[in-house]
């Protein structure tokens, strides 16, 4: 396309004018958008700077507004720079640093460009060309222009001097190997008197020490001088924050510099050099008990302050402070309790992981209670936070600190019927979790689970899903512990059960499987048990243990079973099935109506086959197929039990699947799915490459929608009493009349009831409210709890020892994987203490960088060439033993003097041959190339600990 035309030229819209169009436009801005950039593709190839400057400089406004893509003037953008006029340079260096990357195929076009502006006279060039280096340097252009940088060090215009001391920090990142020509002349500028250019070179080194501390121990003379005569605050911050890491390196070093500390403290007025301050000595210096009071005492300052800005850093002070010094925490106590109804949510949030740091074994139950009743008043948001927070410190190195689980099991029973409870997930873990660790907590475990799942307008709410599919799990695997068995049945199998997603039904068909097959098996265990002592008494044995033993070899599975039957009341040791073995009167069916009757197993047999028939038509495979594996069961025993009679057939397919549900599960590492080997030719990705092709129109069922009040539109209650111990025997008066009422309502899906009861012909609300008399939600009465609860006491003597909870000797805690350190992060910590340590080694690179200087750059050179091994006179820091320093200083005077010897040889050059040269020449490479691996290399810094000069210690 032809350039502009000078009409174009002069009738050019500007910046301003793109602005006010882009502002008139009522609709159709991106038309508009898409014109103006058609606009700019013309305008930019003109040969006139002015007109491309103008162009690129709406481009750049648009890419930072609107996103438009910009990499395509990259070229235009360089032409730019190579302006005389310094706008021209302006836009372009803006244009560079906001488009170029190190993929963008033209960086190193701009080297040239970059070097003349950087020598420039004009301070605002080189400002421009530092900043565009700061932003966009590679490796290759760090490399190239590191001299440049070097010489702007020492630069008399402290802006320049400035800037180049933030370049540096880019520079030693991207080309480590700039420590060994930069490095000495940044610390000079450590005691330079304008507050400027120190102020830029503490940052500098404050970014380096954050990443490597240890490499720049010695240089604590130099900051340790910056703290005590420095009184700029800015400066002072940066340099509390390299002291806060070198100090746990250098314990000697912590001695003398808490005193400085403390004093600014007691001096300042300004709020961010004190926060500063008690941050360094309540993460640093915690064995010092006069820094650490003195710090309390300003942070009692930040707390009771109105800002809350302020009042959030003292909480994160006494946060941080507190795994130490809980007396600190006791101290604020009261402030800190009523952080958690502070308007700020941060402020709240602060509060709450302070008081869950405080949770303790002997405080645990307190701690709950005083959170769970702040959560039942606090928003959603807030809500969770706090449920969150206590179940993950409750859950902490395998429920360390839970001793009595019976109360931590019905804990997470009442939190999940908290109104704004969406913790589903991690309660439904605790609860299998808890059950296979802890086989004490079991039948409460089950009491729990049974509350949940006869409540069917818990149904309704889609966060408890994952909640009632561990229910439905604990009671299916846990079942001997049920009292009524065929309740849970009942429950399992309620029409509301439709709300559920299909994964969590099918979790309650196979739970109600699992019931039913434990009933099965009881009443067979029933009949061998009546059967047996009515022989006993024909026989006319004298002992209860005769009979026992008779008992076993007329039928050899009753004494095998005995501890099963056992099991299926343990609440109640009085009425378990071996007492049925004292038999006075010989009537089995008075016998069978204190457990399961023929009657009692046919309606169990029709409820499973009336509830489970629709499902077998289910479109979810997982539910259809469980569904008719069930029914399919339940049609072969209904076949093999008639008039009481079991056949043979019957016992031994019931007593097979027992046994299949009999396998205790228990934890299983986090690890164990790496410690099994993949099978050889196994590969996942190309075999489930047209996973996407084959499945893509499949769509899932979309989940229930859910209000945070009842299904059925009464209201939530608004508190929750949190039980202290469990030890009730009897199904709570509650959720027996949710499933009495529901019973009522869908009478053909129950059994006959015994007893006619007149009910409330609504539902109960789903969170139904409790006894108040023990909430205490004011905030005065929290402090009052707390103020028991947080003071470290000795532990109890509980009425029961802590149970036993199964740990695995591995794979309890997830694996921490360490990350890996950068490349150019161990590089640069290499060279940082070549030079501290005074190792003159340099690398092939930085000396090449120095020698393709011209001849008009000697005095450049000769600055470059400095002797690096000097620098630690400038520093103060004593040289480390390293060998003998004499010999080796020797033997670099001597290896001067050689080449001061051998350098009028040179003149005799022309009489070596050519075969001679190319020799020289290939072992002045290796040489070379020698020196290159030995600056690169891993060094050997283990017995070069830098030593601290003892005025400092």
């Amino acid at each position: 396309m032809a350039s502009p035309s000078l009409m174009d030229t002069l009738f050019q819209r500007t910046l301003d004018d793109i602005i006010k169009g882009l502002r008139h436009q009522q609709a159709g801005e991106s038309a508009f958008i898409s014109k103006v950039v058609e606009e700019i593709r013309r305008e930019i190839k003109s040969t006139d700077l002015h007109t491309k400057s103008i162009a690129l400089q709406k481009l750049t406004y648009l890419n930072s507004i609107y996103f438009i893509d910009m990499s395509w003037a990259a070229f235009h953008a360089i032409e730019c720079i190579s302006s005389p006029n310094f706008s021209h340079k302006k836009v372009g260096y803006l244009a560079i640093s906001m488009s170029f990357n190190e993929s963008t195929s033209v960086i190193l076009l701009i080297t040239n460009q970059l070097r003349k502006d950087l020598k420039s006279n004009n301070e605002f060039e080189v400002s421009l060309a530092l900043d565009c280096l700061s932003r966009i340097g590679t490796a290759d252009l760090c490399r190239d222009l590191t001299p440049e940088v070097f010489t702007l060090l020492s630069s008399s215009k402290v802006f320049v001097r400035k800037k180049a001391i933030g370049v540096v920090l880019r520079v030693f990142g991207k080309y480590p190997d700039a420590v060994r020509v930069c490095f000495k002349r940044l610390v000079e500028c450590l005691d330079g008197t304008d507050p400027q250019i120190v102020s830029a070179v503490v940052g500098v080194f404050c970014e380096l020490a954050s990443k490597d501390p240890r490499s720049y121990l010695p240089l604590a003379p130099e900051f340790y001088r910056i703290l005590v005569d420095s009184r700029n605050n800015w400066v002072l911050i940066k340099v509390l924050k390299i002291f806060a890491k070198l100090a746990p390196l250098e314990p000697r070093l912590a001695k003398r510099v808490v005193e400085p500390i403390c004093e600014h403290m007691r001096r300042t007025g300004a709020k961010s050099l004190m926060f500063e301050c008690i941050r360094t000595v309540v993460t640093s210096f915690t064995d010092y008990e006069s820094a650490v009071k003195l710090s309390v005492a300003k942070i009692r300052d930040f707390l009771v302050d109105d800002d809350p800005n302020l009042k959030y850093l003292g909480l994160h002070a006494l946060s941080i402070i507190a795994p130490n010094h809980l007396w600190a925490v006791l101290e604020n106590k009261e402030v800190v309790i009523k952080s958690l109804s502070d308007d700020d949510p941060n402020v709240k949030l602060e509060s709450l992981r302070l008081v869950v740091a405080m949770v303790s074994e002997s405080n645990v139950v307190e701690i709950c209670r005083v959170l769970v009743n702040y959560s039942l008043k606090s928003d959603p948001e807030f809500c969770n936070e706090i449920l969150g927070s206590i179940l993950s410190k409750c859950c902490q190195n395998v429920y360390e600190i839970i001793v009595d689980f019976d109360w931590y099991v019905s804990l997470l029973g009442e939190m999940s019927r908290i109104p704004h409870c969406q913790k589903g997930e991690e309660i439904e873990n605790q609860l299998i979790d808890i059950g296979m660790r802890v086989k004490d907590v079991r039948p409460e475990l089950v009491r729990v689970g049974r509350d949940l799942l006869i409540d069917p307008a818990l149904l309704g709410n889609s966060f408890l899903h994952r909640i009632l599919s561990a229910a439905a799990w604990v009671c299916g695997e846990y079942v001997e512990f049920s009292r009524k068995p065929v309740e849970l049945v009942e429950a399992l199998l309620q029409p509301r059960t439709s709300l559920l997603p299909p994964s969590i039904r099918t979790v309650y068909i196979q739970s109600a499987f699992k019931i039913l097959i434990f009933c099965l098996h009881s009443y067979l265990l029933q009949r061998e048990n009546i059967a047996d002592d009515m022989a006993s008494e024909m026989l006319g044995l004298k002992s209860q243990g005769e009979c026992s033993g008779s008992s076993a070899l007329v039928a050899g599975k009753a004494p095998a079973r005995q501890e099963q039957d056992e099991g299926f009341n343990p609440r109640d040791s009085n009425k378990s099935y071996e007492d049925l073995s004292i038999i006075n009167e010989g009537d089995v069916s008075a016998l069978l109506e204190k457990g399961f009757t023929h009657e009692s197993i046919v309606n169990l047999l029709n409820l499973i086959e009336l509830a489970l028939g629709p499902l077998s038509g289910s479109p979810d495979v997982e539910v259809q197929e469980r569904s008719k594996n069930v029914l399919g069961f339940v049609d072969l025993i209904k076949q093999e039990i008639s008039n009481g009679f079991v056949s043979e057939r019957a016992s031994k397919i019931i007593d097979m699947v027992h046994d299949a549900f009999t396998e205790e599960l228990g934890p299983v590492s986090v690890n164990a799915q790496e410690k099994v080997p993949i099978p050889d030719g196994l590969m996942l990705k190309e075999s489930l490459a047209d996973l996407d092709a084959i499945c893509g129109n499949v769509q899932l069922p979309s989940s229930i929608s859910f209000s945070m009040g009842s299904p059925f539109g009464e209201s939530v209650g608004a508190s929750v009493s949190i039980p202290q111990s469990k030890e009730e025997s009897e199904p709570s008066s509650e959720s027996t009349s949710l499933l009495a009422e529901h019973r009522k309502r869908h009478g053909l899906y129950y059994l006959p009831s015994e007893k006619n009861e007149t009910l409330a012909n609504d539902y109960p609300p789903a969170n139904d409210p409790k006894s108040s008399d023990n909430t205490n939600d004011d905030a005065q009465d929290l402090v009052k709890l707390a103020d028991k609860s947080l003071l470290p006491k000795r532990r109890s003597n509980h009425a029961k020892p802590r149970p036993v909870v199964v740990k695995l000797d591995e794979g309890d805690v997830v694996p921490f994987i360490a990350k890996k350190s950068d490349t150019r992060d161990d590089l640069l910590s290499d060279a940082v203490r070549d030079i501290l340590l005074g190792n003159v080694a340099k690398t092939a690179s930085s000396q090449s960088i120095i020698s393709d200087k011209s001849s008009s750059k000697r005095k450049g050179k000769e600055k470059l060439n400095v002797d690096l091994p000097e620098s630690r006179e400038i520093l103060g820091v004593e040289k480390p033993d390293l060998g003998n320093p004499s010999s080796r200083r020797s033997k670099h005077r001597s290896h001067g003097k050689e080449k001061s010897r051998k350098s009028p040889e040179k003149k005799n050059s022309d009489e070596i041959g050519d075969g001679e040269k190319e020799k020289q020449k290939s072992r002045h490479r290796h040489g070379r190339h020698k020196t290159k691996q030995r600056a690169e290399g891993p060094l050997n810094v283990a017995a070069q600990t830098p030593v601290i000069p003892d005025f400092l210690l």
